[in-house]
Order: structure tokens, then sequence, then C-alpha cells
């Protein structure tokens, strides 16, 4: 269960953030940027995988603001992406930023181009830590950056981003946002955000508070991910090294729970296509392709078929592959032009572009 259909891609610098080319429907691309403490090294990969001949082709461009912590990219315009970076902004102190920036049409493989800037942020007003810039999943002039303890909503049409309004989290303490993303059902008008142990989700026309799970771990959440194929349905990881799906109509108690890392689980996510399937990453140095099989869209079959039908017979519940690495990995993600294919990076700048193994893929087609 370790790394023999894996390809490797080795990285110059440490890197904990990775994103797939969401738009890109005919290519297997993923996107790496780098955590050089020197501020003009850092570099965005873009890394192209050739399924059929196991082969890797990639396009490096500069970065020269900062050390990236978190790439994400646009599900609507392929050359489209932000980065969340750490950047110098006196002599003795360092701001977390973010910005849109766009890929070159035609990529030069001799030469290392900088990246053009697009659309700009002023983030000040509103904390000193942005953690992620997730783009609308259906309207390209719309993006939200969770910052400290605001989620900001941005007009992102312009050069210069308009903050449009903003959710601010209240509490003993000044907690913080960790992360967040756009609910992609309920016609994309809910943003949830990660604060603590808990989930808050917001109605981005109204700002109000549209449901929340109190206590989904028992330590920091971590990441979460929305089931493309079950509207209500949220998958949660966090520091006390469980995974979670959670139906939030239904907050109480979580309709799946795995806990097979030994460390923090820093990602997870589910397949685009056959959300039966779930990918965690963690610092305990292990990518884990789990089955939850049982609360997937495709859990539809008649188990007692009177009628002599053919019963679709789903994978049971739990690891089914592990990927090795030798560092802690920080990112997983599926290819969204290949249900069968996934990467993931670990800090020591290691990328592995890996398979579902051909057993499990034909117990799932067939």
């Amino acid at each position: 269960m370790s790394n023999e259909n894996s390809v490797i891609y080795g990285l110059e610098f440490q890197a904990r953030a990775l994103a797939p080319q969401l738009a890109e429907t005919e290519k297997i691309r993923f996107v790496i940027g780098t955590q050089s403490l020197k501020q003009a090294n850092n570099q965005i990969h873009l890394v192209e995988f050739n399924e059929e001949i196991s082969t890797i082709k990639t396009s490096v461009f500069h970065h020269s603001e900062g050390e990236i912590w978190k790439i994400t990219t646009s599900p609507l315009d392929s050359s489209r992406l932000a980065t969340c970076y750490n950047a110098v902004a006196s002599e003795n102190s360092c701001a977390f930023r973010t910005a849109i920036l766009k890929l070159p049409e035609m990529e030069n493989p001799d030469s290392i181009e900088n990246l053009e800037i697009v659309t700009k942020f002023d983030t000040s007003e509103f904390g000193a830590e942005t953690k992620t810039t997730e783009f609308h999943p259906t309207d390209s002039a719309k993006a939200a950056s969770v910052i400290d303890n605001n989620v900001v909503l941005w007009d992102v049409a312009d050069s210069h981003a308009k903050a449009i309004t903003k959710f601010q989290l209240e509490g003993k303490h000044n907690p913080k946002f960790t992360t967040g993303k756009w609910n992609p059902h309920q016609n994309c008008n809910q943003f949830t955000a990660a604060s603590e142990t808990h989930l808050k989700t917001y109605d981005s026309r109204t700002g109000v508070l549209a449901w929340q799970i109190d206590g989904a771990h028992h330590q920091l959440v971590r990441d979460l991910d929305y089931n493309m194929n079950k509207q209500y349905h949220i998958a949660t990881c966090g520091d006390d090294g469980f995974a979670k799906i959670w139906d939030f109509r239904q907050p109480a108690s979580p309709v799946y729970s795995s806990n097979e890392h030994s460390h923090w689980v820093w990602c997870v996510r589910f397949n685009h296509f056959h959300d039966q399937l779930l990918l965690t990453a963690s610092s305990d140095a292990r990518v884990l392709l789990s089955s939850a099989a049982s609360v997937s869209s495709e859990n539809v079959c008649d188990t007692d078929d009177s009628r002599g039908a053919q019963v679709k017979q789903l994978l049971p519940d739990g690891p089914l592959q592990w990927c090795d690495h030798e560092d802690s990995v920080y990112c997983a993600e599926w290819s969204p032009s290949e249900p069968w294919v996934f990467a993931s990076l670990s800090y020591d700048g290691r990328l592995l572009i890996s398979r579902v193994k051909k057993s499990l893929k034909y117990q799932i087609m067939l």
C-alpha cells in the first residue's frame, strides 16, 4: 500500500501549498508554491502529468512577493490563481497578504518568468493574517478572504479588489478563523469558516449565520471540504487526528468518523466524481485514501432485491491505500480532469502524483 504507482517531482525549496488547476478539464495539472525564507527565491511551479507515459512537464515562475502559505485556483478561469503569502512589512515585522495572479498563455520552459498580479488586495484594515482567498464557484467577479476574525467578500473585477462586506467572529480571547470555503450548493450563497473546534456558515447575501457545528473536533479544525454530490455533507479534519463527515442538518454527531492518522490531519478532500473516496494528509508523513461508501451518493443499492436485479457492491468503509512521504504532508488534492489521479506535497518539497489502485478502480466502476 505504498508508492508503487507514484511519480515523484522534487522542488529546490520547502513547500506546503498545492492546488489543482480546477478550470482545466483536459489535462492533469497542479500548482505548487514554495516557502523559502529568502523572499525573492520563492517560486510557483505548474506541473502537468501525462498519465499514459507517466511523465511530468513543468513550468516555473517567480513569486518574489514572499513565502507562499496557500494557493487556490479559479474554477472558471484556468489562468488565474490566488496566493496567500508572508511578506516583509518593515524591518522588524511580516504580514500575511494575498493577491490574484495570472499564468501566461504560453509557458516558456527555458526561462523563469514573473507572474502578473492582476488583482491587489488591501487587507490591512481587516487583520494581519490572511489564511486563504477563495474564488466564488460561479461568479468570476467575486472572492472571499479569511483574515484574522473576519471573512471578507470582495469584488475582484478590477485591478484593485473592493471589499463588499465582512462577517466578523466575536467572542472571548479574540478567536480567529483558520480556513474557509464556499458551499458549492445552496446557489453558492454560503461561506463556511473554521474557528478553533467549530464551523460557522454565513449567508453571503445577508451576513446572517446560516448554520454551525460546535465542537466538530476535540482540537483545532485544520481543513474542510464539501461533497459535490451530496448537498448537505461536509468533511472536516483536525489536530485530534480525526477525519469526519457531517450532515449539517444534524450537527450533533458526524455520519462518518475515521482515526487512522497518528498526528494532526491537515487536509481532507472528497473525490469529485466518486465521493466514496476520501483523501487525507497528515504531519505523520502519510497520505491516506479511504472509503466512506456507507455515506456516499453511490450508496443507493437495494441489498434485498426481490426482483433478482444485480446489486452494486460498495467498498467497505476504512483505509484503502497509503502514500508515504519523508516529511509532514500539508496538502493532498484530486485531479479535476482524471478521477483516479491525486497529488500530495510534503514540506521537504517532494510532490507525489499517485493513482488509485486498479483493483479498487474496477471495484468502484463495475
